[in-house]
């Protein structure tokens, strides 16, 4: 839980400095990828512990869901919420990134640390 703490203080201090220039866009890009890494980590890292041979099915349901998280999520963000395009989606792709990348090392440190 600890590198989540660590990770959720990068993301919030980050976005309030990119927030001076671009507003709540910043934090809304920040927001969504922050919520679905985190949730996704905390699952699979609980499934990794209790049952191993479950991850892989476990992964492939998160990415289905993610699909549709995101899809409406930007949809949401850019058409209900009213928010800049340009800034939204470069926050959104830049923490998208960033913060899949931070999981994937994670992951990569949790399955070489087991065996």
């Amino acid at each position: 839980m600890t590198p989540l703490i660590w990770l959720t203080a990068a993301c919030i201090t980050s976005a309030a400095m990119l927030a001076g220039r671009v507003g709540r866009e910043a934090w809304l890009g920040m927001f969504g990828p922050l919520i679905v890494v985190s949730i996704t980590w905390v699952l699979t890292e609980r499934v990794y512990k209790a049952r191993p041979e479950q991850v892989t099915s476990l992964m492939i349901t998160a990415f289905a869901g993610k699909l549709v998280f995101f899809g409406a999520y930007v949809g949401l963000a850019i058409g209900v919420f009213g928010v800049k395009p340009v800034p939204f989606v470069a926050s959104f792709t830049g923490y998208f990134i960033v913060l899949h990348l931070v999981e994937a090392l994670w992951l990569k440190r949790l399955f070489v640390s087991s065996n």
